[in-house]
């Protein structure tokens, strides 16, 4: 009996999909390099406007924008981002750095709570929307899912975000954070209970090459309370998630529209 081995059977595939793996990885590193040079301008707190420029948010007006970093990282992750969102309308868009000595997922949600209610007493905006980057997005949804902010955060963007936990990086489970982003962790658990009445609507962009997601799919949000939609970003890795202008485009799409229905999946192809 002739066994036929896999890259016989299918010779194009795995070529076509190394190609793909050695562009997105290319593409990384030089993101990397590119954000190294960057990373020493996002380590101050950004400024506040003084309260004196408040502003009301009346019908219509877009809601504040509030972009959160991932792991041992700072708010320069988003200068591109933060730049598209300003050119196509967005007046309010803050940054918020936490403490790298950060280790519980907890507490940088609770102080994320106490920023989004500075934000509405100046700007006079009942209502934010958040963009988190990979542990961003986690400690946004935990925010919003254990600790109320539900009434505060009208569209929860996240990007590359373990959302049912990694198991990448294993030497680096030393880390309390890192912990928590298991499979498996207290966070991810009390994520993982019912919330029934959870009003923010929430977008997971997720990439088919992100080697910090694994597997891959757990960046999706998979919840049967949430008002969830998943999009699959095809053809790049975890870092370009908060660069890439076409992920950038769709981030902008989201935060435009009215709405999201609930357990709807898309894809979008930037290769």
């Amino acid at each position: 009996m002739k066994v036929l081995l896999p890259w016989k059977v299918l010779p194009f595939f795995p070529l076509r999909l190394s190609a793909a793996l050695i562009k997105a990885t290319a593409l990384e590193v030089a993101i990397l390099a590119g954000h190294l040079l960057l990373y020493p301008t996002g380590i101050a707190p950004e400024r506040r406007p003084p309260t004196a420029t408040t502003t009301t948010g009346g019908r219509g007006a877009l809601p504040p924008t509030v972009l959160l970093h991932g792991f041992v990282d700072n708010r320069s992750v988003f200068v591109l981002l933060r730049r598209s969102l300003a050119r196509h309308g967005r007046r309010h868009v803050e940054s918020l750095n936490y403490s790298l000595l950060t280790c519980d997922i907890r507490a940088a949600a609770e102080l994320l709570g106490r920023h989004v209610e500075e934000i509405c007493d100046r700007t006079g905006h009942g209502e934010v929307d958040i963009v988190g980057h990979s542990l961003g997005g986690l400690i946004a949804r935990y925010y919003v899912q254990r600790l109320g902010g539900d009434r505060r955060v009208r569209t929860l963007v996240t990007l590359g975000t373990p959302h049912s936990g990694t198991t990448a990086a294993p030497l680096a489970g030393a880390h309390p954070l890192v912990r928590q982003m298991r499979p498996g962790s207290s966070v991810v658990r009390e994520l993982s209970e019912p919330a029934p009445h959870c009003r923010t609507r929430f977008v997971s962009f997720w990439s088919d090459l992100d080697q910090w997601m694994v597997p891959v799919e757990t960046a999706r949000i998979d919840h049967p309370d949430l008002i969830a939609r998943n999009v699959r970003v095809i053809g790049i890795g975890h870092l370009a998630l908060p660069v890439h202008p076409a992920v950038a485009a769709g981030i902008r799409e989201v935060l435009e529209s009215d709405g999201a229905t609930a357990g709807t999946s898309d894809s979008m192809s930037v290769a």
